[in-house]
């Protein structure tokens, strides 16, 4: 028999009370007004692009553009483009009335003027700047004249005639108006060195150090005042004649003692670092085709190479500064200098702002400031202001070489052939494109493990190139 068992008896339970909340007040807001346009421009597609479309912030212009917009202190972001994809070119910038910059407060000025500006007492704030934008150079600083310190005017008291001077007193004289000259103990061996291998005459120097000592920097600001032409920056060329002497001046004897002091004055290392470039060279051919059919200068391997150092010292800004006195200035603009080799020399125009430019625009203005500087066209504005630089000599079958820094950078990268090698996936070789890039840096400035980092964001960037397209 099943013994029945009643049901547990269940315990009402009463509903928690609830408290009742006065709804919120609703503002009300006004309806945005809404812009009366047009039929004509109602009918007009929604997709056109205008120059003030930026990608990542930035405004896409032409680097000529941006050249006479600075110039003529033209705002970009009010200026529609009528190039592909609303680019502004420079046609689109003859139409608008030149209008002056905005004054921001801060000085455009090159770390060279900033440095001659200091030595000699000279308030930037008074210098008109000839460079791009406005920017001042070491030229406009050196041809402000100096400030001449006031005195209060003092009225003349009258006072015996002085007697007539002794004969030890006039061979005094005498002396004192010849001790005007720097005196050897002022000019230090560098300095002296300098103006030896500049062709200039140490006496003629004007000392900023103390007590009037002479240093590289005012041999340096001498020699540039003596000629302020930039037409020639070549020297004339060697016959090539067996027992020829030919002279360290010019452009020989400035890159000599530019180096010198830069291997004397640094503590210099290089590294070298193996780069696969089979993406660079796919996507350069792709670009080559694209190129061929709009007439457009197509990026050479150095513009890839520049493109991926402008994205990595925007990532490793320690790498991107240089030594002043006692401490290590990051610097604010990213400005890769790039070697160009001409007779009888070596120039390094800038590209300013490198970081800020798309890989397009990097190898248009590489091509222009090569031109000119083989035509011997550059303008001292153009080879100021660098940041970092890069030199290239795989085009002569060299792979790795340890490149000399040029001061004031703190780095410099070298750039070898592209080669065939091998890479193994398991036990299957595999022919690939490689190019080795040599990093030299100042070890005063960098450690080995950051600049080996920075070396290596370099080598990630050019093996997944698609990020440099900007």
């Amino acid at each position: 028999p099943v013994e029945e068992v009643a049901p547990a008896p269940v315990e009402e339970v009463a509903p928690a009370p609830v408290e009742e909340v006065a709804p919120a007040p609703v503002e009300e807001v006004a309806p945005a007004p809404v812009e009366e346009r047009s039929e004509a421009a109602a009918t007009e597609p929604q997709t056109e692009t205008k120059a003030q479309e930026t990608t990542e912030g930035r405004v896409l212009s032409s680097p000529n553009a941006r050249r006479v917009a600075a110039e003529q202190g033209i705002d970009l972001a009010s200026v529609e483009g009528t190039g592909p994809g609303g680019r502004i070119t420079t046609e689109d910038l003859s139409n608008i009335p030149e209008t002056p910059a905005p004054q921001t407060g801060r000085i455009l000025s090159s770390p060279n003027a900033r440095r001659v500006a200091a030595e000699q007492g000279i308030d930037l704030a008074s210098v008109k700047g000839t460079g791009p934008g406005g920017r001042i150079t070491s030229e406009d600083v050196l041809a402000t004249p100096a400030p001449v310190p006031q005195t209060d005017p003092v009225e003349p008291k009258e006072t015996p005639p002085p007697a007539p001077p002794a004969p030890q007193a006039e061979e005094q004289v005498a002396q004192v108006s010849t001790s005007e000259k720097p005196q050897d103990s002022l000019v230090p061996f560098a300095a002296r060195m300098a103006a030896e291998r500049l062709g200039v005459n140490i006496d003629q120097v004007q000392g900023s150090g103390p007590d009037g000592r002479v240093s590289r920097t005012d041999v340096y600001n001498h020699a540039r005042s003596k000629d302020r032409k930039p037409k020639s920056f070549i020297t004339a060329q060697s016959t090539g004649v067996p027992g020829e002497r030919i002279p360290l001046k010019g452009m020989r004897g400035i890159i000599a003692e530019r180096m010198y002091s830069s291997l004397q004055e640094m503590a210099q290392l290089t590294l070298t670092m193996d780069v696969d470039m089979d993406r660079v060279i796919a996507l350069r051919d792709q670009l080559k085709d694209i190129g061929s059919e709009e007439a457009e200068i197509v990026p050479g391997y150095t513009d890839f190479v520049i493109a991926a150092v402008a994205q990595a010292l925007r990532q490793h800004p320690e790498a991107n500064s240089q030594i002043d006195g006692s401490d290590v200035v990051l610097l604010d603009q990213i400005n890769v200098g790039m070697a160009v080799a001409v007779p009888d020399g070596l120039l390094v125009p800038v590209v300013q702002e490198t970081d800020k430019l798309g890989l397009k625009e990097i190898a248009e203005e590489t091509s222009r400031l090569a031109t000119a500087a083989r035509e011997k066209k550059l303008s001292l504005a153009e080879m100021e202001g660098g940041t970092f630089s890069v030199t290239a000599l795989g085009m002569f079958g060299v792979d790795a070489f340890t490149p000399v820094i040029n001061p004031p950078n703190s780095g410099i990268l070298g750039v070898g052939r592209i080669r065939d090698d091998v890479a193994w996936e398991g036990d299957i070789p595999i022919r690939v494109k490689r190019m080795t890039i040599s990093l030299t840096w100042d070890h005063r400035v960098l450690d080995g493990a950051p600049a080996a980092e920075f070396a290596a964001t370099i080598k990630k960037l050019l093996e997944q190139p698609l990020r440099l397209l900007g």
